[in-house]
């Protein structure tokens, strides 16, 4: 019987890193974790998805969608979420002749 590592596995399955199959993946892999790690952290404040909306400004629906799909989001309301979970947020963008960071 033949075995295999994690990565031959990985590379067979979802596509080598680098290309366009594999960046989707590892891209939805990393919101899915972005939405899974707000709904944990509310959790911890002892929050519900009402309270939380209420405190930026948003219905309990869109709270619930946010933390089971992170990718149908402004950029605006993850930061206003974040901010109110009081997370540490650093995002920085590197285009060609751009660079810009934002902390809060």
């Amino acid at each position: 019987m033949k075995t295999f590592t994690l990565d031959e596995v990985q590379d067979e399955m979802i596509g080598k890193i680098g290309t366009p199959a594999r960046d989707k993946f590892e891209y939805n892999l990393q919101i899915d974790l972005v939405g899974k790690a707000i709904k944990q952290t509310r959790l911890e404040r002892q929050l519900t998805q009402e309270e939380l909306g209420k405190l930026i400004g948003v219905q309990k629906a869109q709270i619930s969608r946010l933390e089971s799909n992170a990718g149908n989001v402004t950029i605006d309301t993850l930061m206003r979420v974040f901010a109110a979970l009081k997370a540490k947020v650093q995002l920085h963008i590197e285009l060609p002749h751009v660079s810009v960071s934002i902390e809060k």
